[in-house]
């Protein structure tokens, strides 16, 4: 998004980060939410991609882009897309809030390459006023992320952006292409990277080392895992590191906070709420259990697939 000629004003709006992805262990990407005052704002051209997201109340906006001045009312939800090199400014009538997104270049020509799409059909355009329920749907779940009191694995997030980025890129036609290649992974491809999920709990895991496990590209592997087990591989590592905790605490040869660690867990408050969600249960009334064996807690999938997927 460039600005033409350049308006003489300073800079009189205030940014104010409310919230912040730096400290979740996001790599390539982040988020802020942030408290927008009235007046104008200047964004210079940056070397990632920018999305930002309006929360709450209507607001009256003008920005100018692209040879071109816009005027609109930003309704919850409304996105505005401004890829990397490019820079603007807008005016709004009153203070807001906006969802920021940011996605490294990298990250998205990753992504890009991987769905081995022409160069003429995966460029990040400039976009206004973007009204799409399924973007919206991601970048909600993944606000709902960066407001959490106890995030989920920084993989869920990785996953949240790179549906974001094959959004952004994709149009209806290319989605279309790459839904209908849907079929399962092969059982020794499948074995293999559940192996080495299992072998690896304890370590930060990520989309693009499972998936060069399987060989294939992340958007293609996001799909087929879902497709051979059922669920999304963030959900299922989630659902396989709370099963090892499980196990862990009823021998109780560890403290909670070592298998938390143990486990691929942040900390022990992260782990109780996995615990929490999937069990129903905190650690320390799944050790009181084991005292009556009839009584001992299972993970019930049904349910874990039903939280994950909210």
């Amino acid at each position: 998004m460039n600005a033409v000629t350049p308006i003489p004003q300073p800079h009189s709006g205030s940014r104010i980060a409310l919230r912040s992805s730096k400290a979740l262990g996001w790599q390539g990407f982040g988020a802020e939410l942030i408290n927008v005052s009235a007046g104008l704002h200047r964004i210079p051209a940056l070397t990632h991609h920018r999305v930002g997201v309006h929360v709450g109340a209507p607001v009256k906006a003008r920005c100018m882009c692209n040879e071109q001045r816009y005027s609109r009312i930003q309704a919850h939800g409304d996105a505005d897309v401004i890829p990397a090199g490019a820079d603007g400014q807008w005016t709004d009538e009153a203070a807001c809030t906006i969802f920021s997104v940011w996605i490294g270049e990298d990250f998205a020509q990753r992504t890009v390459e991987q769905l081995e799409l022409k160069t003429s059909e995966a460029r990040l355009r400039p976009q206004f006023q973007m009204r799409d329920p399924r973007f919206q749907h991601l970048a909600w779940a993944l606000r709902a992320e960066l407001e959490a009191d106890d995030a989920s694995d920084p993989l869920y997030a990785e996953s949240l952006c790179t549906a974001m980025v094959v959004r952004l890129i994709c149009s209806a036609p290319m989605l279309d292409k790459l839904e209908n290649k849907r079929r399962t992974l092969a059982p020794k491809t499948a074995a293999r990277v559940i192996d080495f999920i299992e072998a690896n709990l304890d370590q930060r895991l990520t989309l693009g080392e499972l998936a060069a496990h399987a060989e294939l590209s992340v958007p293609h592997f996001k799909v087929l895992f879902r497709e051979t087990l059922g669920m999304p591989v963030h959900q299922y590592v989630v659902q396989r590191r709370v099963e090892q905790a499980r196990a862990l605490l009823l021998q109780g040869r560890l403290s909670t906070s070592q298998i938390a660690l143990e486990t691929g867990f942040a900390h022990q408050s992260h782990m109780a709420h996995w615990m929490g969600r999937l069990l129903g249960v905190t650690p320390r009334e799944l050790v009181k259990s084991s005292a009556n064996p009839g009584s001992i807690i299972e993970l019930d999938t049904f349910n874990a697939r039903r939280i994950a997927t909210r």
